[in-house]
Order: structure tokens, then C-alpha cells, then sequence
């Protein structure tokens, strides 16, 4: 690429393509629609999950049992990683996770699972945990403080009101 390169073809105010104003203008006579055809006529719109008449792909692609697209999202994290990753003593949080790379990407809350081995005495702040995750914690000598979970269309719904 060259400096002068950049910015060729770009135009500021680029006039508007007016089309139908004779053969001269390049979009002449049919005006840039073709011949025949749906989509020459006036009035023309295709929904946009159509494949040319073929049987649409959301249609073909099989369905199994109910998706709730409302369901948050958990992120699992076993408790022998939070033993590799953390010193004795050491507070484990979202952040804390987020640092070390344990917790990656989008999640609605996190969940603290009990496979692997515990030694070290850890201060591990989630959502929720599993019952075996909360025995060795508890063994190890550490504290599982439960977060508040995130609230739901009603609970928002509430606080407005009382805010108001």
C-alpha cells in the first residue's frame, strides 16, 4: 500500500445515482433492475430467510427439545484449576479469574465445580457451587461466599418502580 493510495475512490459528497434519465447515464431504461423477473417489479420484497424457492436452511436443520433464549449463561470453573492458579490465602473473584485467565468470555454467573484437589485455603467468591466444590473448600479450610444472583425482568421491573 502507498500514501497515495489511500484514499482513491473515496469521495466526500458523492452525488446520488440517478437512475431512469436515459441510456446516456449508464442506468438507463430498465435502470439497473435487468429484465423480467421479481425483482424488476415495482413493489418487490423477499423475505430474507428465502433461498430461491429451496427448502430454507432454519427448515432443514433439525430441532431437539426446548432452547430458552432467555437462560443465563454459566461458567464452570472445577476447583483443582482455582488450586493450580491461586496462592494459599489468596481471595478468588471475577476478576481474579478474569486475570488469570480462567474465566474468559460472556457470562451471566459463574459456578464453582468440585473436580481435582483443594490444599490451599482460598476466600472463593461465585454465584453458586456444587456440593462437593463446597465440602472441599470447606476441608481445605477456605470460606465459599455465595454472590447475589443477577436480577431478573421482574426484579428490575420493581426497583424502578420503588425508585420512582
Amino acid at each position: 500500500m502507498q500514501l497515495n493510495d489511500v484514499h482513491r475512490g473515496i469521495t466526500k459528497h458523492r452525488p446520488r445515482k440517478r437512475i431512469g434519465r436515459g441510456p446516456g447515464s449508464g442506468t438507463g431504461k430498465t435502470s439497473g433492475r435487468g429484465h423480467k423477473g421479481h425483482k424488476s417489479r415495482s413493489g418487490y420484497s423477499r423475505k430474507p430467510n428465502f433461498q430461491g424457492g429451496a427448502m430454507p436452511m432454519f427448515r432443514r436443520v433439525p430441532k431437539r427439545g426446548f432452547n430458552n433464549r432467555w437462560a443465563l449463561t454459566i461458567f464452570a470453573v472445577n476447583v483443582g484449576k482455582l488450586n493450580d492458579a491461586f496462592n494459599d490465602g489468596e481471595t478468588v473473584t471475577l476478576e481474579a479469574l478474569a486475570a488469570k485467565n480462567l474465566a474468559k468470555g460472556n457470562f451471566d454467573e459463574l459456578k464453582i465445580l468440585g473436580d481435582g484437589e483443594l490444599t490451599k485455603k482460598l476466600t472463593i467468591q461465585a454465584h453458586r457451587f456444587s456440593k462437593s466444590a463446597e465440602e472441599k473448600i470447606s476441608a481445605a479450610g477456605g470460606t465459599a461466599e455465595k454472590l447475589a444472583p443477577k436480577r431478573t425482568p421482574d426484579e428490575r421491573v420493581e426497583a424502578l418502580k420503588s425508585e420512582k
